[in-house]
């Protein structure tokens, strides 16, 4: 991405290799699925480079020049970044969905400060995400991730040289370094091994924990860059008596390595963990093979004309190809066909074109970068930030105002006469009747349109997507009656729903919950993943164990379909609906089966209708309730039928909250003046909250 510039053809080559694995995969070629392993090859390739950099200062006794080496590092990077970034913003806020566009306003933000990979760990966005609802500047991660080794890795280095000159004085060495020994190889060696390992463990165990942060994460990536270091740092003496022969067959090893990552890899792959040591080793073997003497014949790929230009128009390919193919699928609403990729493609290598000339092309080796030396190149810091900064603050207002206006449209009403039940169901019948009917969607929405992402219950400290196994009861310190709560995130969606619930009829409530985790007893994959979520199998056992010791008077089960499969008893993992159906019927069995010896009563609660897209965001889009309304999904209807029909085998009440969220197979976006979805099949906590004396009514927690 963002390395340095280089006269040597196979590491251009390398570049070529990596931004085009990179852009082929991402648009949905499917012989090289593994192709973001490109991302990997970068930042080896940027580690070996900027390292050579500063270890050849040093050996010349020149010191780490921080003020040159980051003024090099604004010329190269920031102007590129930023006008693609300025330009992906003004693009999102014209063809995208009013609250689209403000997430994305959020994103610049972060991406303009590099930090946005803590962001996207933050909000859990996942890496391989090409869905509709992937942000536009999603891939800016990497250039934050390389933003930050710039920062730190030139201070380590003079950290260094600190503590080994300090100890070469304390020994008596009255020169501090002595003159030919500039560079502390051995230090550094040590230095660069320790943390490298560090960072290689850390990315192990993160993968199999919190795979999305882990992907993100600087800490988890920094092994990637220090293995490149170290290459740079043995480079001289483990070169240079390789023969044509064996540098051949080195680089030739390591080529094929990417290669078959990129080939063997897929987006369910845990990543980065293990299994980013074979592209990562892959790339150090083949910068290695390409620093001696002789020239492997891996330089007839690498070292041409085609693979120099593509190399050096990688940057630019990187920057603008996502935004390319992820902003007009979004303005779509839909996945792109072969030829609208193509277009897009074909605009990605014009604008690059474009931008190298034009943008990189001036700022690194024309008039701008002979103006723009150390000083004044340093100050390229401040402008992008201002701009950035700015752009993004003006579009956040904008925003703010387009989701702020009032107007007069009044909330959906009903008869307010007969049960709490009834009420609901009235009300949501007279929403979808007032859709049909292609009334406006009323002027003042619970939640505000913009704060509908941030609807999500509070779990307290009990956070189980974590390791926290604690128990956090809510409700009355003193009471004789105790509920759990089981089952992923559409369990947790109700929650504002018990709460409200455990105030009223005085219940001590246990909300034993985790994201992605079915609450059947089967196998599932986390999203995007094709490896077992052993967490979740985990999370299954002790869940029982809590049950058995609190002995609740009820236990209510809330869960969603496995989104990314079941895996069956020999390891297979199954995705269509017809096999997944008959192991979920029998998770369910078996849930069932434990809690009718550990609950004195069970309930499920049948899933809630999801919609093919998020329906708050189409209301932001439009005036018309009637363009909002959704039919519910087949799929998730289909496999919540299982889980209700596993229930009544077993003797257990289900209560189904479908009449409070659909009526004659239409589901409206808004029920009164409600955002009934947070996103395609979350409830907002405020619907939630508003059907909790429907819910304790059914459950016989609370008196009609």
């Amino acid at each position: 991405m963002g390395g340095t510039t280089t006269s040597r053809g196979d590491v251009q080559g390398l570049r070529a290799v990596a931004v085009l694995a990179v852009v082929v995969a991402h648009a949905g070629v499917p012989f090289l699925p593994g192709g973001f392993v490109g991302v990997d090859v970068f930042f080896v390739v940027s580690g070996y480079l900027i390292s050579g950099l500063l270890y050849r200062d040093l050996a010349a006794g020149h010191g780490v020049p921080l003020a040159r080496f980051w003024a090099r590092r604004a010329r190269r990077i920031l102007p590129a970044a930023t006008v693609v970034l300025l330009t992906t913003l003004l693009a999102g806020l014209v063809v995208l969905p009013l609250l689209d566009g403000r997430s994305l306003v959020d994103d610049a933000l972060w991406a303009g400060l590099f930090v946005v990979n803590v962001h996207f760990a933050r909000r859990d966005d996942y890496f391989f995400s090409r869905d509709i609802d992937a942000s536009p500047l999603q891939h800016y991660w990497s250039l934050a991730v390389e933003e930050q080794f710039y920062v730190v890795w030139p201070l380590l280095l003079l950290g260094c040289v600190a503590v080994v000159r300090a100890a070469r004085t304390m020994r008596g060495s009255a020169g501090g370094l002595r003159p030919g020994r500039p560079l502390p190889r051995g230090a550094i060696a040590v230095m660069l091994v320790v943390l490298t390992a560090g960072s290689f463990v850390w990315s192990v165990l993160q993968t199999t924990g919190d795979a999305p942060a882990a992907y993100f994460s600087t800490l988890t990536r920094a092994w990637e860059l220090g293995v490149g270091a170290l290459a740079a740092l043995v480079t001289a003496r483990t070169t240079r008596h390789l023969t044509r022969a064996s540098a051949s067959v080195l680089a030739g090893a390591g080529l094929l390595a990417v290669l078959a990552a990129c080939v063997l890899f897929s987006p369910g792959t845990p990543f980065p963990g293990y299994a980013a040591a074979l592209p990562v080793l892959g790339t150090a073997a083949v910068l290695l093979a390409g620093a001696g003497r002789v020239r492997p014949v891996t330089d007839l790929l690498l070292d041409t004309w085609f693979m120099r230009t593509v190399g050096d128009w990688s940057f630019s390919l990187y920057l603008w190809h996502w935004p390319a193919l992820v902003l007009p699928e979004q303005a779509l609403g839909r996945s792109l066909v072969p030829a609208e990729t193509a277009a897009a493609l074909a605009a990605t290598v014009l604008l690059s074109a474009a931008t190298f000339q034009l943008v990189e092309t001036p700022f690194r080796t024309g008039r701008a970068a002979v103006r723009l030396q150390v000083r004044r190149g340093l100050v390229l810091y401040p402008v992008s930030l201002v701009l950035a900064l700015g752009s993004s603050a003006g579009a956040w207002a904008w925003t703010e105002s387009r989701l702020g206006e009032s107007g007069d449209d009044p909330a959906i009403t009903a008869d307010p006469s007969g049960s709490s039940t009834a009420q609901v169901e009235a009300l949501v019948q007279a929403s979808v009747e007032a859709a049909r009917n292609d009334v406006d969607v009323p002027s003042d929405l619970t939640p505000d349109i913009r704060a509908l992402p941030q609807s999500i219950a509070d779990v307290g400290l009990c956070d189980y997507r974590t390791d926290v196994r604690d128990l956090c009861p809510r409700g009355p310190v003193v009471s004789d009656r105790r509920m759990v709560l089981i089952g992923d995130s559409h369990a947790r969606a109700w929650i504002p729903a018990f709460d409200r619930i455990a105030e009223a009829a005085g219940w001590r409530m246990y909300y034993l919950v985790k994201s992605q985790c079915t609450a059947a007893h089967v196998v599932v994959a986390p999203i995007e993943e094709d490896t077992p979520f052993t967490e979740c199998s985990e999370f299954h056992t002790w869940t029982q164990e809590q049950v058995r010791s609190l002995d609740p008077d009820l236990v209510v089960v809330a869960s969603s379909p496995p989104v990314n499969g079941v895996f069956d008893d020999s390891g297979d993992q199954l995705s269509e609906v017809d096999d997944i159906a008959p192991l979920l019927d029998a998770g369910y069995d078996d849930l069932f089966a434990d809690l009718a010896a550990t609950a004195r009563r069970t309930v499920l609660i049948r899933d809630v209708p999801k919609a093919a897209e998020a329906p708050g965001t189409c209301i932001s889009a439009e005036d018309s309730l009637k363009l909002c309304t959704f039919e519910p999904q087949e799929r998730s209807a289909y496999l919540a039928d299982v889980s209700v029909s596993s229930a009544r085998d077993a003797d257990v009440q289900v209560v189904d909250p479908t009449p409070w969220l659909c009526f004659d197979g239409d589901c409206p976006a808004v029920i009164g003046g409600t955002l009934s979805y947070r996103d395609s099949d979350h409830l907002t906590t405020e619907y939630s909250a508003s059907l909790a004396e429907a819910l304790g009514t059914a459950l016989d927690m609370l008196e009609d």
